[in-house]
């Protein structure tokens, strides 16, 4: 072999070691996570959530919407449950409508200071006052099974920690493919490999909504940031203080499919969110895990270094393109093997997800458009390279006419 070849060959075995990793990871937690569950929250629940509550809503422009969401929560709790909701930057009639639904109402005008972590400091600061035993965040367009926030606070108090539903879009049969597809892959994440993880002894992802905090842990918290996934990073920090959010299954928390071009702009915000915060915690994650001995970190920190759905095919799928060029030069065809592998593997966990779970949020039909999928997301990865993502946008809802800024 020339030197060209040698180094050839070290390049193929480094990028089949690393996606060999990567479609482990995820194959792994994707397993894990087939198979059991916890059963209906009534089944589930014993007694009362042990104290006084409070779900906290941040809302920014939510006249459509925000008096069918504290009405309708208002049937599904009982005391000692209650809900503030703090208007956050408004130029409509959110305010107004949410307080004659029944809800506390907080009034918030900042400029330069926007967005959903902002509005959630400026509700605690107004409950330190008064202060609950319990915090639920939950968001504007998002709705709580009857009976999960009794059992989230229930779980936050008895033990501590924060507890974190299970996070869903309501089944949209209907919905374009796309938008299916995008569901079908928040299913695998937000509960399938939610599932897993915990099940082998890592820490609960906080996925923004539908997550409960006792008072002190919510008093103390860093929430008053910038950061584009806030709910992801407070994870993380909760989880290196060695306060591991539990994922409580049974729990369940939902809200409507976006539009096709809202799934878009919802998903670049939500990924490269994740992306920023893996390059930051992924490894200082698994290295502190590795050395203090504790699961919670490793796997949260082996979970963070798995890109999202998509963006993990497109990447492998490349990967395997370029071993394979290698391996015609080199002669050596084993990288190109174990890329294959790993990437068959989790193709057929991933339709095994879908068998088992995934029919009802995505069509048989659909199913056959994820290469157009990956290929619609194109642009959410290129912005990667040219200038990820920064600002706190929030969706449209049904009915608008135009995203919000």
């Amino acid at each position: 072999m020339t030197l060209v070849d040698w180094g050839l060959l070290a390049a193929s075995w480094g990028l089949a070691t690393i996606f060999g990793l990567l479609f482990a990871i995820y194959s792994i937690e994707t397993f894990a996570g087939l198979f059991g569950g916890s059963g209906p929250v009534a089944k589930r629940l014993s007694g009362e959530p042990g104290g006084r509550t409070v779900i906290l809503i941040p809302a920014h422009n939510e006249e459509g919407i925000i008096a069918d969401t504290v009405s309708e929560l208002q049937r599904r709790i009982q005391d000692p449950v209650s809900i503030l909701v703090v208007a956050d930057n408004c130029t409509d009639k959110t305010a107004e409508l949410a307080r004659a639904a029944g809800a506390t109402v907080l009034e918030r005008q900042d400029d330069d200071r926007r967005g959903k972590a902002y509005a959630l400091a400026h509700g605690r600061d107004w409950l330190k006052t008064d202060p609950p035993d319990c915090v639920i965040v939950m968001d504007a367009d998002c709705m709580l099974a009857r009976g999960s926030a009794e059992l989230l606070a229930s779980h936050a108090l008895e033990h501590g920690v924060p507890a974190q539903a299970t996070n869903l879009v309501e089944a949209a049969g209907a919905a374009p493919p796309m938008v299916q597809i995008s569901n079908f892959a928040m299913l695998v994440k937000n509960l399938l490999r939610q599932r897993g993880m915990t099940r082998m002894g890592g820490a609960a992802l906080l996925t923004g909504t539908g997550m409960a905090f006792p008072w002190p842990l919510f008093a103390s918290a860093p929430l008053a940031s910038a950061e584009l996934a806030e709910d992801l990073a407070l994870g993380v920090t909760l989880t290196r203080q060695g306060q591991v959010p539990r994922f409580v299954e049974a729990a369940r928390v939902t809200s409507d499919a976006a539009a096709r071009e809202d799934t878009l702009v919802q998903r670049t915000r939500w990924e490269h969110g994740f992306v920023s915060t893996a390059r930051r915690y992924a490894l200082p994650l698994i290295v502190s895990g590795l050395a203090k001995f504790s699961p919670s970190r490793l796997f949260l920190g082996l979970h963070l270094l798995v890109p999202p759905l998509a963006l993990l095919f497109a990447l492998g799928i490349a990967a395997l393109l370029l071993v394979i060029l290698a391996g015609l030069v080199t002669g050596e065809p084993l990288p190109a093997l174990v890329t294959l592998v790993g990437i068959a593997v989790a193709a057929t966990m991933t339709l095994f997800a879908w068998l088992f779970h995934g029919r009802d949020v995505l069509a048989g039909g659909a199913l056959l458009r994820v290469p157009f999928y990956v290929l619609w997301k194109i642009p959410v990865y290129l912005k990667l390279l040219t200038g990820r993502e920064t600002r706190w946008i929030r969706t449209r809802r049904a009915g608008e006419e135009a995203p919000d800024p």
